[in-house]
């Protein structure tokens, strides 16, 4: 009987291979389709640009193009975090209400209980945190498959969200006035801060995903689980981990979303899961796992706000808005379908 096999080179080769299938930069005709692809994504936002500063003035103006970077800040940085959790091959339905329920936790810290913001913002941050593990620790140990067990997360944190802030906003102006310039102020003239947050976590999040261990386990797990788990890997640890920094990411979105609104709303993040979810597949990431990159979620969560902005701009009605969003979704769900059939 041979003996089982330890970690060591294998280890590292699995890895590798996981990592090598993502790029295929060592077949140059994938590499080229998989550039092509991502920008693919960026043409269409030069696109939607040029269309709708041609169809209102108002849209293509410094004010009108930073209002939408900063509504592409929340949307984004929870892309970001939910791209790790698609990579391996799972989802989160959790972020939207999870980031309400960070947001209240961070409203209890610094007005409740009277706390600096420094540490209402870490408490926040923590919030996150937890959530990403209770999460991890369903679908790992209880082998809850991720939808159900993110959904069950996602109900939860809603109601918590709910009974902790007494279904009342809690506000900063009060107790914490300077609050609001974590998203709102300015360090770079005609930036605010939330943007320069989100430019920073995405600079973060790229060198995670391709310059560290956690990155290289992220793709390892999502191309194949079974085998990177033979070889050595615990791979339960490794979900568990990636869960708990998405988290943090949505943390942080409450954190950005709080200080935006300069209050704790408990029913803000309804419907923000979906569109950070379509943002990380209008970048290319594919759902079934193994593929994504930072730059193409950027991308996409650019996609979304522009269009939304735009739609706004354009007055279209909100009931036709979400058609035209939930079209855009359904089509990049169409396209990443596609590429994983030319894949297999």
């Amino acid at each position: 009987m041979s003996a089982p096999q330890q970690p060591g080179s294998s280890t590292t080769t699995i890895i590798q291979t996981a990592v090598n299938e993502n790029t295929d930069k060592r077949d140059v005709g994938a590499f080229l389709k998989r550039q092509f692809q991502q920008s693919l994504a960026f043409g269409t936002l030069i696109v939607l640009i040029i269309f709708f500063s041609i169809a209102s003035p108002n849209f293509f103006t410094f004010s009108n193009i930073a209002t939408v970077l900063l509504s592409t800040a929340v949307i984004g940085i929870l892309a970001l975090g939910t791209t790790f959790v698609i990579i391996t091959g799972g989802i989160d339905l959790s972020i939207g209400t999870g980031m309400a329920l960070c947001a209240v936790m961070t409203g209890v810290f610094v007005t409740n209980m009277g706390l600096p913001v420094w540490v209402g913002v870490i408490g926040g941050i923590l919030t996150g945190v937890l959530m990403g593990l209770i999460n991890g620790v369903n679908i790992t140990f209880l082998r809850l498959p991720p939808f159900i067990a993110t959904l069950a997360m996602m109900m939860i944190a809603g109601g918590l969200a709910l009974v902790i802030s007494g279904v009342a906003p809690i506000y900063f102006s009060t107790s914490a006035p300077d609050f609001k310039k974590i998203a709102l102020g300015v360090i770079i003239p005609g930036i605010p801060n939330a943007v320069l947050v989100t430019a920073v976590l995405a600079i973060i999040a790229y060198l995670v995903l391709s310059k560290t261990l956690l990155g290289r386990y992220t793709f390892a797990i999502g191309s194949n689980e079974e085998a990177t788990r033979l070889s050595g890997v615990n791979t339960r640890r490794w979900t568990i981990l990636i869960y708990m920094f998405a988290g943090a990411f949505t943390g942080v979105a409450g954190i950005v979303i709080a200080s935006r609104l300069d209050s704790a709303q408990p029913q803000i993040g309804t419907g923000y899961e979906l569109q950070a979810i379509a943002a990380v597949i209008i970048g290319g990431t594919s759902l079934l796992g193994g593929r994504g990159s930072i730059l193409g979620t950027v991308i996409g969560a650019l996609i979304m706000s522009v269009l939304v902005n735009g739609l706004r701009i354009m007055s279209i009605q909100p009931e036709w808005q979400n058609i035209v969003v939930g079209v855009v979704v359904l089509l990049a769900v169409f396209l990443d379908s596609l590429r994983n059939r030319q894949r297999t």
